[in-house]
């Protein structure tokens, strides 16, 4: 016991400072910008608008509580959960020790027996000491039980590279989560997608992976009345096209969004028009999507954070050679995180994550807009 008290003081007197000092910390001006939305709707942060979804589902139905790490007392380590425990009380917005697999185990027996807890990681690295219940016990329920178990679960936290926090805390998990049956995998870029998925997760029958990014919390973004509404709620399995173009298709996910359309922007200066695709849905994969968009640009280039053997970009490019192969004017151009564990050093840290000029060289590739190499020489 006085092991656990001792983590516990090193929770909130170590780790949550530490991880709210990163909260003001942003992407580069102008790389969350669509083109598609409207100057007029009302701008708010990420943060804010998972903050209102959560509100709005437990306001809507007692069965949703919240559980995991500081999402009480401190109104969690991004201020996610600010104003939840004093609204909803302790019954419903529960602090829990550091036992991952313990939290996450009640929380799955909790949705057995038709309650729909949200369980918050910290990190989604952490969710590594509670996956045998997010796989075992929660993604295969239904189907071993012949539909007979429901599970109405959501995952939540922050997914990915944050900045300055090492090889333990930097991976995205949305390719392992993705691979597994049973699960739905959704990664918000925009205050809309974290708005809209969100409330589609929690009221989704079956166990949802919900992958947030630490460095969008704080971003703003212009979210429509509609969106805004109590009744909104995105689909699952369908991504937005956030730029039209016609040269080259880029697919992206959470904060690589934001890149690609910065690629597209520089681009477009040198006359070539970048479809960005943000696929919003990890698992199941919007393939009409994104085939409807190859076969329009014939090239494709795929972006996303995580190591790039048996990735996303893996299975959106065999999605491709399975169905639109034909329509193909170039290889397919895939640009993934660094095959190492996440450097701790900054400047180490940036060359193993990709960037907006990646993007733009490879979009140029599959364009053969590429400059030689004896000429680079």
């Amino acid at each position: 016991m006085l092991g656990i008290a001792r983590r516990k003081v090193g929770l909130g007197l170590f780790r949550a400072p530490i991880l709210q000092e990163r909260l003001h910390r942003v992407l580069p001006a102008g790389s969350v910008l669509s083109k598609k939305y409207s100057t007029s709707a009302k701008e708010i942060q990420v943060r804010e608008a998972l903050n209102s979804a959560l509100d709005e589902e437990m306001s809507a139905d007692p069965k949703v509580f919240l559980m995991g790490e500081e999402v009480g007392e401190y109104q969690g380590a991004y201020k996610i959960s600010k104003g939840l425990l004093e609204k909803y009380g302790p019954e419903r917005v529960l602090d829990t020790p550091i036992t991952e697999a313990g939290f996450a185990g009640i929380g799955v027996g909790a949705a057995y027996y038709g309650l729909r807890p949200i369980v918050e990681f910290m990190t989604f690295n952490f969710s590594m000491q509670a996956i045998d219940h997010i796989i075992n016990s929660a993604a295969k329920s239904n189907y071993m039980s012949a539909g007979q178990i429901s599970v109405p679960i959501v995952f939540r936290g922050p997914n990915g590279a944050a900045a300055g926090v090492g090889a333990q805390h930097s991976q995205c998990y949305a390719a392992w989560y993705a691979h597994v049956p049973g699960l739905k995998v959704l990664t918000p870029y925009s205050s809309e997608d974290a708005r809209g998925l969100l409330k589609a997760a929690i009221r989704d029958p079956d166990p949802v992976v919900f992958l947030e990014n630490e460095l969008l919390y704080g971003e703003s973004f212009p979210v429509s009345a509609e969106a805004l509404d109590s009744s909104f709620c995105l689909p699952i399995g369908k991504a937005k096209i956030e730029r039209e173009g016609k040269d080259v298709t880029i697919t992206a996910f959470s904060k690589m969004v934001g890149y690609a359309l910065q690629a597209a922007d520089v681009l477009s200066a040198e006359g070539i028009s970048a479809e960005v695709i943000n696929l919003r849905s990890i698992r199941p994969l919007d393939r009409a999507t994104i085939n409807a968009s190859v076969r329009k640009t014939n090239r494709l280039v795929t972006v996303e954070e995580g190591f790039p053997q048996h990735g996303v970009g893996a299975e959106i490019c065999m999605s491709v050679v399975e169905e639109s192969f034909e329509y193909l004017d170039a290889p397919v151009e895939r640009i993934a995180g660094a095959d190492v564990p996440m450097p701790y050093s900054a400047n180490l840290e940036r060359m193993a994550v990709p960037q907006v000029d990646d993007i733009v060289r490879a979009a140029k590739r599959a364009c053969y807009r590429a400059v030689p190499l004896a000429a680079a020489a």
